[in-house]
């Protein structure tokens, strides 16, 4: 592979290696284990959630519906523990079992309307809004089990058990879309979907299964940031599904699809972490970071059509 090659294969790494210097330069506190540690559990239910939405974006579809998806099961998690006095790994269990159905609703929604997926889950993402406030009747839920509270802030041998978590998901993920039958369906949806259907594949099948693995992906993050916050509000992860869609894009999932690796969205979430914690240490405020996260996006999105007329041309 020619060194060009190379540069453009690699240039997201580029990128996140780039800013650690700058950041690390501007103040030398950024260079630190404590802080490259707090900046990756801080960061891992977004990678997990973002992971997640990856195998949608890859197929050619979009989620509008992540932040509350994150917010419903948030709250079921936690009443299940706090008002039905259900054990937490039962309580767990519904949480995935409730990710995976608003997966499946999506899905469904999607493939039975035949509309586009940005618009279906607009709708559906309004829909779980209203019912985790009403569930909830807007007030938060505390002190949640020590136990539960584990999933987010215990270590086990010395690491993280939100970045245990996310290995785990992060590893499977690639494993099903590098080495499966199922991972080269997903990027022949996205590539072409005419082409998929006639070689075979069911394109409505595979439009459930993407979403379903991302509700699950959706709960694991939501259940990961609940215990880390040690409670649980309607409001909980909201905001979640325009980082994780600007990461991916940054790591090289097209808007298109077809086209996305599991480690570029991984690294996508950490330069956006790199960028928030380098900003607050130098001591610029959260409107800032959101100034800085959308122009990131807009130059993503750019990168991306740009790689693809240049494969058009070619």
């Amino acid at each position: 592979m020619k060194p060009i090659e190379l540069i453009k294969k690699f240039t997201i790494i580029l990128v996140l290696i780039g800013l650690i210097i700058v950041f690390s330069i501007i103040n030398p506190v950024f260079f630190s284990l404590q802080n490259f540690t707090n900046i990756f559990i801080q960061q891992s239910y977004v990678i997990i959630a973002a992971i997640g939405l990856a195998f949608i974006m890859i197929s050619g579809g979009m989620d509008l519906s992540v932040g509350y998806q994150m917010s419903l099961v948030g709250i079921i998690t936690a009443l299940a523990m706090m008002w039905w006095n259900l054990p937490v790994p039962i309580a767990v269990i519904i949480g995935l079992v409730v990710g995976v159905v608003l997966g499946l609703i999506n899905g469904v929604a999607a493939v039975s309307l035949k509309v586009h997926p940005l618009i279906i889950t607009l709708g559906t993402m309004t829909i779980f809004q209203g019912v985790s406030y009403i569930i909830s009747n807007s007030n938060p839920i505390f002190n949640l089990p020590a136990s539960f509270k584990f999933l987010g802030q215990g270590y086990i041998l010395g690491i993280p058990v939100c970045v245990i978590l996310m290995i785990i998901i992060a590893g499977v993920a690639s494993l099903i879309l590098n080495k499966t039958y199922f991972g080269r369906y997903v990027y022949g949806l996205g590539s072409n979907e005419e082409a998929a259907h006639l070689a075979g594949v069911s394109v409505k099948r595979m439009k459930i299964c993407v979403f379903i693995i991302s509700g699950f992906c959706v709960a694991v993050s939501s259940i990961i940031l609940v215990a880390r916050a040690g409670s649980a509000t309607s409001a909980t992860g909201v905001g979640t599904e325009f980082t994780c869609m600007t990461a991916a894009v940054l790591g090289g999932v097209s808007f298109k699809g077809g086209a996305g690796k599991v480690w570029g969205v991984i690294t996508g979430v950490l330069i956006l972490g790199i960028l928030s914690s380098g900003m607050q240490i130098i001591g610029l405020g959260t409107y800032p970071q959101y100034v800085a996260k959308g122009l990131v996006l807009l130059a993503a999105v750019g990168f991306d059509n740009y790689q693809k007329n240049v494969k058009v041309k070619k």
